[in-house]
């Protein structure tokens, strides 16, 4: 961690109660023939948390648990239904101010899952890490924008010639890595990364994630993690949120949620990932699936894949509680029908 993260103690991100809902009714006309109502998707529903600065926070679950949305309503992508989000004690949504806007922009960027998809065929190197450095303002001339553009492609393991080089022309985590490049351009403070890594082999995985921890203890930066990788986020988050759908049903700091993890989604998780040790420990691979958005289970959505759920269960939904050192949604904790 800098000396600028380490002396400005506290959260850099808060979220309070966020929530998105997506109208995905059909047209009206079709509405109107077929006699069927409106259809809401409740991607996020009421998520909370804090991230410290120089941390890395890491949300995990199965795909479709909302957790790419709370990455896009961070980053202003979406604007949120309910709830807030407070960034070095600024609400994102709430400024009105277009110069001020700007500069919270500036100072959170997102790196996205797809590398192939998130880089623009038809542009150089230069043209696309240099685009946030033009965009803002942050350069002068045409040889101070090259120049800066070198620097940060040396700073993600590449090299400053490459900057007239195409995308096409680099290897899946060499495009990752520019993509990097591009989202550190406006030297930012929080980087928002949605599952970064996912489309890369497991071994440039590695390189991508070692990158990523070294810049982060260089430059202070702070992190929200975006994957449904277990293996991954145990290799770079310092706390961990595991949610599913749309809510936080565990959150604890990454020691704890992997030696002695709570929620029983979290624990049927942690027993789908391959015992490499051998330890000949009994495993409860994840059972059925996520239930459909449009039409949630009653209580806790989570009660018709689990083992311990009870009628109470069934009909009321578990808030998000301190439970010894970590927070957990869960009737069957909270009752210390499982330890």
């Amino acid at each position: 961690m800098s000396s600028v993260a380490a002396a400005l103690p506290g959260p850099l991100v808060e979220v309070k109660d966020l929530a998105k809902v997506f109208d995905v009714s059909a047209p009206w006309l079709n509405r109107v023939v077929e006699r069927k109502q409106r259809q809401y998707v409740h991607a996020v529903d009421g998520v909370s948390f804090s991230i410290d600065r120089g941390q890395t926070l890491a949300l995990v679950g199965e795909s479709g648990c909302g957790k790419s949305t709370v990455a896009r309503l961070l980053v202003g992508l979406y604007a949120p239904t309910r709830g807030s989000v407070q960034f070095d004690g600024k609400d994102t949504h709430g400024v009105a101010d277009q110069a001020q806007l700007r500069i919270m922009r500036r100072r959170m960027q997102m790196i996205f899952q797809d590398p192939y998809a998130s880089l623009n065929p038809r542009w150089k190197v230069q043209d696309i890490v240099g685009e946030p450095l033009t965009e803002h303002g942050l350069v002068a001339s045409a040889d101070e924008l090259r120049s800066r553009v070198g620097e940060l492609l040396l700073s993600v393991g590449l090299a400053a010639a490459d900057v007239e080089k195409f995308p096409h022309q680099f290897s899946g985590g060499q495009r990752q890595r520019i993509s990097i490049a591009r989202a550190l351009a406006t030297q930012p403070e929080f980087l928002v990364c949605d599952e970064p890594t996912s489309a890369l082999d497991v071994s440039v995985q590695a390189q991508v994630l070692n990158i990523m921890k070294d810049l982060q203890r260089k430059q202070g930066l702070t992190y929200l993690f975006i994957s449904h990788n277990l293996a991954v986020v145990r290799h770079v988050a310092d706390r961990v949120g595991v949610m599913y759908l749309g809510r936080l049903v565990e959150l604890a700091h990454k020691a704890d949620l992997f030696t002695t993890p709570k929620h029983p989604y979290t624990r049927m998780l942690l027993d789908a990932i391959p015992d490499i040790h051998m330890s000949g420990r009994q495993r409860t691979p994840v059972q059925g699936e996520v239930p459909n958005p449009l039409t949630p289970p009653t209580g806790c959505a989570f009660h018709p894949r689990c083992p311990h759920a009870n009628e109470r269960c069934s009909q009321e939904r578990p808030e998000l509680k301190p439970w010894q050192r970590i927070a957990v949604a869960c009737h069957a904790v909270e009752e210390g029908r499982i330890g």
